[in-house]
């Protein structure tokens, strides 16, 4: 693990920030009690909100955390598109007696707010999804001494941070659930994400700052295996996703595992970007009509996902999941963080007694 990593923690694994309510101050917070990095998610959070997390979160733990971002979004969607699937989604809201969203509910996330309270009461990292900031806010971020990262999907998209001043990137393998971090959502890339193994060494050879690779990860062996492929730590998120601490909803918990949901698949059904999740009747019925329109089409289902949520009917909620989820375990976050760990020493330790035997 690089020294700008190992400085944050001991083991080189981290809790992936996971929009929605999953990534909360108490999953955080046993992580880093644990020895690993935890993350706060301030995505479809307020300014304030987020901040009353950070806060929280300091009174559970005096060990470095992260707080990811969201990037505000470019104006590309196609307004007649969205006007058609708000008709196509008609009878969920009649079903679940709700109301569809306004999809001009805003695409910038609070960003500048964001930035303001991070800049002024710094926290120790700071991650950005679906694009780079710019060289001024990551020097800024320098400034202050916080570690930024910035997630890619790709090697360009891993050099343009690196250009712009990032200190790591959170390299994302196709695999990974909920949604994908690309810079630019372009519709005819649908499904051409690059595996993580691959991406790794891809962007290990692109790249000179330090690689935290995610995606599918739920086995200390596979830890194991990113770490040779070159990335410098390894992020979990549907590993956390089942732990008690975790906020995410109990059916969301309960479907990881559930012969119901076989296996998963990239949509744009819930929220207009591609995101991978459990597939449900919601996701079979209307993704093949979503269109690329994000955050408009979140705006527009959130309504839905929590009257479904509150129903107890899993099938219309969104159930991120990354490809491994059938893996879940359901351990206190600070126990499975001592699991992989143990389980990745062994696998290094396999990995080396095996590299002595050939060259004896």
């Amino acid at each position: 693990m690089s020294s700008v990593l190992s400085d944050l923690c001991r083991h080189p694994i981290v809790q992936a920030p996971m929009a929605g309510g999953a990534s909360c101050p108490q999953l955080a917070a046993a992580v880093c009690e644990a020895g690993a990095l935890g993350y706060l998610a301030a995505g479809y959070k307020t300014a304030d909100g987020m901040y009353q997390e950070i806060k929280q979160l300091r009174g559970l733990t005096s060990r470095p955390f992260g707080v990811n971002l969201f990037m505000p979004q470019p104006d590309t969607a196609d307004a007649a598109a969205v006007d058609v699937y708000r008709s196509q989604l008609a009878g969920e809201a009649t079903w679940y007696e709700t109301q569809l969203g306004d999809p001009d509910s805003g695409r910038d996330d609070g960003y500048d707010a964001k930035l303001a309270i991070l800049l002024d009461d710094p926290v120790p990292v700071v991650s950005f999804t679906f694009g780079c900031p710019t060289r001024d806010v990551l020097d800024s971020f320098a400034r202050v001494g916080t570690l930024t990262v910035v997630t890619v999907t790709t090697p360009e998209e891993a050099q343009a941070a690196q250009w712009a001043g990032a200190d790591a990137v959170c390299v994302q393998g196709i695999e990974a659930g909920g949604h994908q971090g690309t810079h630019r959502d372009n519709p005819e890339a649908d499904g051409a994400g690059i595996g993580l193994l691959s991406l790794v060494a891809q962007v290990r050879e692109t790249v000179q700052i330090p690689l935290v690779a995610t995606g599918g990860l739920m086995r200390g062996a596979q830890i194991a295996a990113v770490l040779a492929a070159g990335a410098d730590a390894a992020q979990l998120g549907t590993a956390f996703l089942v732990t008690p601490e975790s906020g995410a909803h109990a059916l969301h918990k309960q479907a990881m595992t559930n012969p119901l949901f076989l296996r998963t698949e990239l949509t744009r059904a819930f929220s207009g970007r591609p995101a991978r999740g459990l597939v449900n009747r919601f996701m079979r019925e209307h993704g093949p009509y979503a269109p690329a329109a994000y955050p408009e089409v979140h705006h527009l289902t959130s309504g839905l996902r929590k009257a479904a949520a509150k129903a107890g009917d899993a099938q219309g909620m969104a159930l991120w999941a990354g490809q491994g989820h059938r893996l879940a375990r359901e351990l206190p976050a600070g126990q499975l963080v001592e699991v992989l760990a143990a389980e990745l020493a062994e696998a290094q330790g396999s990995l080396a007694a095996g590299g002595q035997g050939g060259a004896a």
